[in-house]
């Protein structure tokens, strides 16, 4: 039998891995691996799999047109199924949103966005914030502050990026209320114009909607609506970073929706093309017309695989009303996850929207529980449920569950947790 270490030497370390599962198929929220053992899934590939594994929609439009082509470039021809894509993301996006580049992976769509928003305000810099994740590229690992492990080594990066703290408890300081958390980073935002940054000089500020890799953590409604008002004043163009939080994973079809603030540029991918590599910048038809013929492209971006997979994860979306599910099953998951935050001590915060959602472990004596977190990740997985690590000090447990997912299929999971949460918080405890 196979397995990763035979096969170590062909591949860089770079690559981190959180498991040595040699994984054979999936189907909906199950994976096997390759001597027959069946996971339930609660990573879904990061938050690729909306669907689940394998949606038979999703198979079947990717097999039809693979049958007929697989890609001629999207910059020398064009797809019937690209447009109509294009058209379909129009039509859901918020506010006049209408145009989209479409690429490959989230940090490709990072870095197409900043270079729209220099193109389109002539201005050289970007202000980003502490916790957030955007991509592994030079330009993307510029504007990330989930954790300094990203930057290490790589400096000098992309200059003229400044970070402010993300409206978060863990952020500001403590004890803090959500109205002084958000005045606190209004104020380091303020902080920052005064004395590092003339906002003049700003093209955009980028910020996650709702913080993925930095613990799953929703901001303050006001925090953002102000953030908005301040964009407009200064002539700074707000990005949002949709590539996790967007698709329907907070219960709107975009995270951004909960706010009540429309972005100017806005970032999409993982859930977009139901396993397969896809994302895309959205932005005004205006803002679009910065970027002059050739100033951006790619070579596989749009091409009609993707863009087939694609129309038929915006079809089951609308058929099986994909998003009233997400509400119904996320409000099942927040009131368990609120049962196991009361009744494990270990477990000292339950917070997300939709099927956005983690839990946060601590040690009793309040010391960030990064090894906790561990010892439950792997005893779940020992048990049969893959789990997935986020926030700054790697004490979170995102929970990315399939869109279409049961509460059954919630309940199941959970009793694994739970088995695995009581074991190790008796530990801390005694």
């Amino acid at each position: 039998m196979i397995t990763y270490a035979d096969y170590e030497t062909y591949l860089s370390p770079a690559l981190y891995k959180t498991t040595d599962l040699m994984i054979d198929r999936g189907a909906g929220s199950y994976i096997w691996d390759t001597s027959g053992r069946r996971y339930l899934d609660w990573v879904q590939g990061i938050a690729v799999n909306a669907l689940g594994h394998c949606h038979p929609r999703v198979v079947e439009a990717i097999k039809a047109q693979v049958e007929k082509l697989l890609t001629a470039s999207f910059n020398m021809v064009n797809y019937e199924s690209t447009l109509l894509w294009a058209e379909r993301i129009a039509e859901l996006a918020p506010g006049e949103l209408s145009t989209t580049f479409f690429s490959n992976g989230g940090a490709e769509a990072t870095d197409g966005a900043l270079k729209l928003a220099k193109a389109y305000t002539g201005r050289p810099a970007i202000i980003a914030f502490k916790g957030s994740f955007h991509g592994r590229t030079i330009a993307a690992t510029s504007v990330t502050a989930s954790n300094s492990k990203y930057r290490k080594g790589y400096d000098p990066l992309m200059s003229g990026i400044d970070f402010i703290p993300y409206p978060s408890a863990s952020q500001a300081p403590a004890g803090f209320t959500p109205d002084e958390i958000t005045d606190y980073a209004l104020g380091q935002l303020d902080d920052l114009f005064s004395y590092i940054r003339d906002p003049g000089s700003v093209a955009a500020i980028l910020m996650e909607p709702v913080q993925g890799e930095g613990g799953y953590v929703v901001p303050p409604a006001r925090f953002v609506k102000t953030l908005r008002e301040i964009c407009d004043e200064q002539g700074i163009l707000l990005i949002f970073d949709e590539i996790q939080a967007g698709y329907g994973r907070t219960g709107k079809f975009f995270a951004s929706e909960n706010l009540d603030v429309v972005p100017d540029i806005m970032t999409i991918g993982k859930a977009m093309a139901g396993g397969l590599a896809a994302s895309g910048v959205v932005s005004t038809h205006e803002i679009m017309q910065a970027w002059g013929p050739g100033r951006h492209g790619g070579t596989f971006g749009g091409n009609p695989v993707v863009a087939s997979a694609g129309l038929a994860v915006l079809d089951e979306f609308k058929e099986a009303k994909v998003l009233d599910n997400v509400n119904a099953v996320g409000d099942h998951l927040a009131a368990r996850l609120e049962e196991i935050k009361e009744r494990y001590p270990i477990v000292t915060d339950a917070r997300g929207l939709g099927l956005m959602r983690a839990i946060e472990l601590n040690h009793v004596d309040g010391r960030p529980g990064g090894d906790l977190l561990e010892q439950v990740r792997r005893g779940c997985l020992d048990n049969g449920l893959l789990t997935l690590s986020c926030g700054v000090r790697g004490n979170g447990l995102r929970f990315a569950t399939p869109l279409n997912t049961t509460t059954d299929l919630i309940d199941e999971g959970l009793a694994i947790l739970e088995g695995v949460l009581t074991d190790v918080n008796e530990k801390e405890v005694n």
